[in-house]
């Protein structure tokens, strides 16, 4: 085990990349409590798969602490149809932003993986060790595998140049400024849109991919922003960790739960010609539980947070469907 004392953000330069996503928001949200500065780079200013451009950043700036939320994110459709986007996109991201962090000295940086990665037979609840421990689900392969390179890329700049990398694995995450669009959104997101949209337009039913029997657990996006802050400052290792919620629901449950919040009285169909995706999937929370960190917000109340943070935006020209 590498044993390295606490890092303090106090008084630090800490860049969040991907600060306008809903990761990176709500990273931004949780460190405005921290005395540091705090450093952004909109995608206008900055395209993270310039490597170029990536290291003069870094050098200009000089963080001393990176969080790397940037990622190019969507659903099941969205990971089917632009497979080389996100191999490619991610990979680059990742590559590009760790790389320039370790030729700058950075003093830390975390990495936010994903579940995604997980075998799709893994022993459920998933442990860490699972990773590359069977195939991926192929219904998210090339972002799965974008996202191992990462991880691998900081275990590796660890091992061999003594980086204090770290890689954090959150569960699936929902909350304010999450990619809406009906085409690559994750579930939370496109269901609370459709049923609402449905709602105003007085459809009477809608459809559902799969059968809905899958079982997922869901974490608001402040409660991991504040377990991601909480391992910046407590964990140094090389192996990852999971960032895991407490609540386990079947799609059907979540879209029952989504419909009584929303108002939607519609029909819910499930059209099982399309795939459910993992069967079961439930993140292994014993190693961050043993630091003391738990989540405070229950599924109802993120998702009612949510819905509100939707609402208010859907009166602003629709800009939730924009994606993130």
């Amino acid at each position: 085990m590498d044993v390295r004392p606490w890092y303090s953000l106090e008084g630090k330069r800490i860049w969040v990349a991907g600060h306008a996503g809903m990761v990176g928001s709500a990273l931004i949200r949780r460190l405005a409590t921290v005395r540091a500065e705090i450093l952004t780079a909109s995608r206008d200013i900055l395209d993270l798969r310039d490597q170029a451009a990536v290291h003069r950043w870094i050098g200009d700036h000089r963080p001393h602490a990176i969080f790397v939320a940037a990622a190019r994110v969507g659903g099941i459709e969205a990971n089917r149809t632009r497979p080389a986007e996100f191999l490619y996109d991610n990979v680059m991201i990742a590559a590009n932003v760790i790389h320039a962090a370790a030729e700058a000295g950075v003093e830390k940086l975390m990495f936010l993986g994903s579940s995604c990665f997980y075998p799709r037979e893994a022993d459920q609840p998933v442990r860490e060790a699972s990773m590359l421990m069977g195939a991926f689900e192929p219904t998210n392969e090339w972002y799965a595998v974008a996202k191992v390179v990462a991880v691998k890329l900081c275990q590796a700049y660890r091992r061999q140049h003594g980086k204090d990398f770290i890689a954090v694995v959150p569960t699936n995450l929902f909350g304010p400024a999450d990619n809406f669009d009906l085409s690559s959104g994750h579930v939370i997101p496109a269901l609370i849109r459709r049923m609402h949209e449905s709602k105003l337009n007085g459809l009477d039913g809608i459809a559902l991919w799969g059968t809905g029997k899958p079982l997922r657990e869901f974490l608001y996006v402040d409660d991991a922003a504040d377990a991601l802050v909480f391992l910046m400052e407590r964990y140094s290792e090389e192996a990852i960790i999971n960032v895991a919620g407490t609540e386990e629901v079947s799609i059907a449950g979540l879209a029952a739960q989504i419909a009584a919040i929303t108002g939607y009285r519609g029909q819910i169909h499930f059209d099982t010609s399309k795939p459910d995706g993992m069967p079961r999937k439930v993140l292994d929370a014993s190693r961050i539980r043993a630091l003391g960190w738990r989540p405070v917000i229950t599924l109802q109340e993120g998702l009612e947070r949510t819905y509100e943070w939707f609402r208010s935006q859907a009166s602003l020209d629709h800009p939730y469907s924009r994606g993130t």
